[in-house]
């Protein structure tokens, strides 16, 4: 989100403005994720914190921002962002594996980078919630593009007899639900399980939603 205060132009250190500009941001969304994501949290750190933490001045933020709840938002899309791009990534080559492998590959993918770094998993999943109405629609907005991920893989498996031939919205949003709940419990140490263990339960449970009891493939 823009900020209030005009960037300079033209260029300095064998940078241009645009690319000085890119690097505060880095800066600044870096040091986001090492303090909103562990200690003090979000709610904890101050525009001054952020800034030391940066290695930048206060006047830089404003360049860049207007709030801290903007440096949030702008570090919760880019972590899921990421998170969407290596399942993509993944996509491109298991996409001819059978479901099982396939679906396996994908959320695997996805946990290894969620849980890669536990502060992605807390500021996915905890320091989001309840800050404001803006930023709580985002997080809803950005849920539903993982649930449209679903359906769409939903969608095409049941169109190579794959999955039965079904509305998934309602289950790919209850799906996404568990996904969020269980990583965010087993992150803080309330799940006596491994990653393992919990990436089959949840790829078990979203083959149960695809291929229902009594459901059988044509070919079958």
């Amino acid at each position: 989100m823009a900020g209030r205060l005009k960037a300079p132009t033209g260029r300095y250190g064998g940078k241009s403005a645009v690319e000085r500009q890119a690097e505060r941001r880095r800066r600044f969304l870096t040091a986001a994720l090492e303090l909103f994501g562990d200690t003090p949290g979000y709610r904890g750190t101050t525009v001054a914190a952020l800034s030391e933490t940066a290695g930048l001045s206060t006047r830089q933020f404003y360049e860049e921002f207007r709030t801290l709840e903007d440096v949030l938002a702008a570090l919760h899309l880019q972590v899921n962002d990421w998170a969407e791009q290596a399942v993509l990534a993944a996509y491109a080559t298991v996409r001819h594996l059978p479901l099982s492998e396939r679906v396996g590959a994908l959320f695997r993918a996805y946990a290894d980078y969620v849980s890669g770094d536990p502060r992605r998993i807390r500021i996915t999943f905890v320091e989001v919630i309840g800050v404001s109405p803006g930023l709580e629609e985002q997080r809803l907005t950005r849920r539903a593009r993982w649930v449209d991920l679903v359906c769409a893989e939903a969608a095409a498996s049941a169109a190579r007899g794959e999955a039965a031939p079904r509305d998934y919205r309602l289950a790919a949003t209850a799906f996404i639900g568990s996904v969020n709940g269980l990583l965010h419990d087993w992150n803080a140490g309330w799940v006596p399980a491994t990653l393992d263990e919990v990436v089959n339960e949840l790829v078990a449970q979203l083959l149960g939603i695809l291929r229902p009891r009594g459901w059988n493939p044509p070919d079958d």
